[in-house]
This record gives C-alpha cells, sequence and structure tokens, in this order.
C-alpha cells in the first residue's frame, strides 16, 4: 500500500498518562510525516459517529462512555497505514507484541491507548470526522 494520509487518535487514557509524545515519536521515527494535530474532549455525537460499525454491539456505550471521558489527540499522519498499524499493535493490548503502542504500554479494554485508520477509506471518513 502506498504513502496517504490517513488519522490516528490517542485515547483520554494514553492522554492522561502522559504517552502522547512516545505515541507521536514512535510514527517519527518510522518516517511518517505528522500534517496536523489538536486536543479535544470529543462529543458523544462524534464519537458514536467515529465508532458507527459497533452500534448494537455489547461494548459499544462504554467504548462512547470511554471515549467522551477526556481529551484525545486526533492526529493526520502521512505514510503507509499497514505498517503504522503494525506500530500500533493488535486492539486487544494482551495479543500485541512487545515493541508495538499496545503491546508495550496498553493493558486493557477499551483503555487501548490509541486508534489507527484501517483502509484509506476509513481514513478519508476518519479525517472529515474531526478535522471538518
Amino acid at each position: 500500500m502506498s504513502s496517504i494520509k490517513f488519522f490516528v487518535m490517542v485515547k483520554p487514557d494514553g492522554v492522561k498518562r502522559g504517552l502522547v509524545g512516545e505515541i507521536i515519536k514512535r510514527f517519527e521515527i518510522k518516517g511518517f510525516r505528522l500534517c496536523d494535530i489538536r486536543m479535544v474532549i470529543p462529543t458523544q455525537d462524534v464519537a458514536e459517529i467515529h465508532y458507527g460499525e459497533h452500534k448494537g454491539k455489547a461494548f459499544f456505550m462504554k467504548l462512547i462512555d470511554f471515549t467522551c471521558s477526556g481529551h484525545v489527540v486526533p492526529m493526520i499522519w502521512e505514510g503507509n497505514v499497514q505498517v503504522a498499524r503494525d506500530i500500533v499493535g493488535a486492539t486487544v493490548p494482551w495479543e500485541s507484541p512487545k515493541g508495538t503502542i499496545r503491546g508495550d504500554y496498553a493493558c486493557c479494554m477499551p483503555a487501548n491507548l490509541v486508534h489507527c485508520s484501517d483502509s484509506s477509506e476509513s481514513a478519508q471518513k476518519e479525517i472529515k470526522l474531526w478535522f471538518s
């Protein structure tokens, strides 16, 4: 997959634990280019749209409440989204290998530190939602 703009968000647990700089560093070291960044407390509407594919699942409201529980750091990066997902690690922290963000720092769900686009299609939707 070629270089595209994609979305990464440091979740409230990553912000509260002071890991924003470390997460940014992991992408910069790999040669990704940071295009935009901000800090916000998400509204419930934005969180529900962002995680819309999980609506109706048992964990949905817990995920929305968690996402809205504090500041998040949405970012637009440029690079290979599959390599970015390898940097982040598996969604479930204890399934993430050491050396990934989640494997090194996350311990539970939904507090898995970071969200990363899974495709160019989701990246476009997420960037539009968070940076319009």
